[in-house]
């Protein structure tokens, strides 16, 4: 299996554990839990803030023991935009799911500059990204304009079957702004219908690292650096979580120069 994906270890609870540790970074933490009725989701970051993003269901937060109200809405990725929760660092959080839900549970460092906040459907904007065979439907949950974050950026996108994505291929892996970022990344992968399939390729200008991926549905691919394109095949939608986070919080990337010819042409 490719070294860059990580595939769900079991049914339900915390199903997949992305740590700096596992991944041998520096910044990007992702979990994904499974919670049936009843069934809880516990976390305290000491030094990092999180960002709970629920995939679907429902599910009652507590966060240090304030009782946050049941979050949560659609029943799956593809239904509309999520609730989110932002918790800041030193705050114990819990989440007991009222029906089955699915959270992504998204971590970064931080030293706590920045209140619980809970993001609303309403507090966000859906966007079309691309044209033609590369449309993609684009929802920020937390980007870097919204000041409501030390380190993180959070952002889910929906692209349509037979459609490219992250396309035309782009990197976010050198610190040289304001050219480009330094940003770590992992996308969390679902398919509609689930017994589908997509493809995402992740690699350097020196093919040093060059990986392609065949991702199904609940799989997460990280990507360290490199460019990292994304593409659906016929008859399956593909969503993505993406969690990013880097030294500072500004997304700028770097084309591919050999694919910059894709790129819509300035109106005139």
């Amino acid at each position: 299996m490719p070294k860059l994906l990580v595939k769900p270890k079991k049914k339900t609870g915390q199903v997949i554990s992305v740590t700096p540790k596992s991944a041998k970074w520096k910044y990007v933490g992702h979990d994904v839990w499974k919670l049936a009725a009843g069934k809880k989701a516990k976390g305290l970051e000491e030094r990092r803030e999180t960002c709970i993003v629920f995939a679907s269901g429902k599910a009652r937060v507590t966060v240090s023991g304030e009782d946050m109200g049941v979050l949560g809405e659609r029943n799956s990725v593809f239904e509309g935009k999520p609730w989110s929760i932002y918790i800041p660092p030193g705050h114990k959080w819990q989440v007991k799911a009222e029906n089955d839900c699915v959270i992504n549970v998204c971590t970064a460092p931080a030293k706590g500059k920045f209140p619980v906040k809970i993001i609303k459907p309403e507090d966000q904007e859906i966007i079309t990204r691309g044209e033609g065979s590369n449309t993609r439907y684009v929802c920020n949950i937390m980007p870097e304009w919204d000041n409501a974050a030390e380190s993180l950026l959070v952002v889910e996108v929906i692209t349509p079957n037979g459609c490219t994505s992250s396309y035309p291929s782009h990197k976010h892996d050198k610190n040289n702004l304001p050219k480009e970022s330094l940003l770590e990344e992992t996308y969390y992968h679902r398919i509609n219908p689930p017994q589908g399939f997509a493809f995402q390729r992740v690699y350097t200008d020196d093919r040093k690292l060059d990986e392609a991926m065949a991702v199904e549905d609940g799989d997460v691919t990280m990507v360290p650096k490199g460019y990292h394109p994304c593409a659906t095949i016929h008859g399956y939608d593909l969503y993505y979580l993406n969690v990013m986070a880097g030294p500072k919080r500004i997304w700028k990337f770097h084309n591919a120069p050999e694919h910059e010819w894709l790129l819509p042409k300035p109106k005139t």
